[in-house]
């Protein structure tokens, strides 16, 4: 009898130990506790984590949903963060040895107080937010270096690639693409830093100079994951710039730039337009080459005018081809609240419910006066960061370190619907597995809702003029 009894005790035993082992195992599947982040748009709480306790379960209310969709997965993501221009590296070098540590582990480190950017772009020469301008081969005016035995990154070796090497040592997985603001004058029709356009009889030069770019950068440790032609080929008014056609920039890649990287056994990426979503025409133009066609990753957009849907539509007309959105700036005479929530509906949300893989806000950093610039560089363009002695934190920061904290490279898009009351958001699922969901409320009242994901419903509440990030 004793031994029947004990029998039977130790058999519920383990019943309750597997029930429970499942019930946990199920309550860690759905992911039953929701951590979230917060930042308010009147900076009275910024990228701050939540202590109320969001949990799915089988709650019926009225609120609006947001579903997520796990069967239905997107683009995958390569990487979220700025355009690291020579004038933010110039600033952030100066900063002392333990601020500039602290400040680099911050912006690129993986731990748990860091904000992980994981993609960057750089200027090809010199950009207007550069001290300078330059290219990588000036000569004496009336001449010409065809062979390239003058090139030189010499100016970019005082500050940006030192500072690329520490970024790296701390993330060597981090991404970069590079952009020319112009080749060197002595390419170009109007013999300028501004404007003008590349001489069909350099073509081939330039091709070469790009594969003198790549190559020289990776003997500095340095890869260039991908590059554009030319940054802004409608716009010739910055100094430096330069004007391509889209036929022009069709006809470099297919004789030039595709078969020179070939040659040279370079897969760094070759993205068109890099420009303005009012035009995505020009980007399908050179698409519709196939001989250009064949060398190109993709395309990639800037928001200055136009709409963020085009990014969709020159995927649905080309869907083998990447989207990536690679520019936007905030201004001296921006607000963080405006800022805040227009950058983060369109830049952020926006690019990535339109297929792009990144999201990249213009530069890091400058100090309070918006220097360095060129002569006749922007001069408004506000940093993520202002570097003036000490360091602060600007409204790009939040935008992009709501997203780059908690989406590695390699993340998914994740369908989801905007429900009717209006809650721009945009969900992912990360190599390790995780759920985020990035939403915003830019109405002038705290809204409540709903966040299901696979038949289960957790209650969320999100404050007026807020961006929240969920992880589970």
């Amino acid at each position: 009898m004793k031994h029947t009894l004990s029998i039977t005790i130790l058999l519920l035993a383990a019943l309750l130990s597997s029930t429970f082992s499942c019930t946990s195992d199920k309550k860690k599947e759905l992911g039953e506790e929701i951590e979230w982040w917060l930042t308010k748009a009147d900076q009275s709480v910024l990228l701050q984590k939540q202590t109320a306790i969001l949990s799915f379960g089988d709650s019926l209310n009225s609120n609006p949903t947001i579903e997520m969709d796990s069967t239905k997965s997107l683009q995958t993501v390569d990487g979220f963060g700025y355009t690291l221009t020579g004038g933010s590296a110039t600033l952030i070098n100066k900063l002392p040895a333990e601020q500039k540590r602290e400040l680099l582990q911050d912006l690129f480190g993986k731990n748990e107080n860091s904000i992980s950017i994981s993609y960057l772009r750089i200027s090809i020469g010199a950009s207007d937010l550069s001290a300078e301008v330059f290219s990588y081969d000036d000569i004496p005016t009336g001449q010409t270096d065809t062979s390239l035995k003058f090139f030189s990154l010499s100016k970019d070796t005082v500050d940006l690639v030192p500072l690329l090497k520490e970024i790296l040592a701390i993330d060597p997985s981090i991404k970069i693409m590079g952009s020319p603001w112009s080749p060197p004058v002595w390419m170009k029709d109007n013999g300028n830093s501004k404007g003008g356009s590349l001489l069909p009889k350099y073509y081939n030069v330039y091709a070469q100079y790009f594969v003198k770019y790549i190559n020289t950068m990776k003997v500095n440790g340095i890869t260039i994951d991908a590059i554009t032609p030319q940054n802004e080929p409608q716009h010739g008014g910055n100094n430096p710039s330069m004007v391509m056609s889209a036929e022009q920039q069709a006809e470099f890649i297919k004789n030039n730039l595709g078969p020179a990287f070939k040659t040279a056994g370079i897969t760094t990426k070759i993205i068109i337009w890099d420009h303005n979503c009012d035009n995505p025409k020009y980007p399908i133009t050179i698409l519709n080459d196939p001989a250009a066609k064949q060398y190109i990753d993709g395309s990639a957009f800037h928001l200055y005018n136009g709409d963020i849907s085009a990014l969709d539509t020159v995927h649905n007309l080309h869907p083998d081809k990447n989207i990536y959105f690679t520019e936007q700036w905030t201004g001296a005479k921006g607000s963080f609240d405006g800022d805040l929530k227009w950058h983060t509906r369109n830049v952020i949300i926006g690019s990535m419910r339109n297929w792009s893989k990144i999201a990249l806000e213009w530069n890091l950093a400058n100090d309070s006066s918006y220097n360095p610039h060129t002569p006749g560089g922007c001069t408004e363009c506000k940093g993520a960061l202002t570097i003036n002695g000490d360091i602060k934190r600007n409204v790009g920061y939040y935008i992009v370190a709501h997203v780059s904290k908690f989406v590695p490279p390699g993340s998914v898009v994740m369908a989801s619907n905007i429900p009717e009351n209006d809650l721009p958001n945009v969900s992912f699922k990360t190599p390790g597995g995780k759920k985020v969901l990035i939403v915003l409320n830019d109405g002038a009242t705290d809204k409540n809702f709903n966040i299901k994901y696979q038949n289960k419903t957790a209650v969320a509440s999100l404050p007026a003029n807020s961006v929240a990030s969920y992880t589970w």
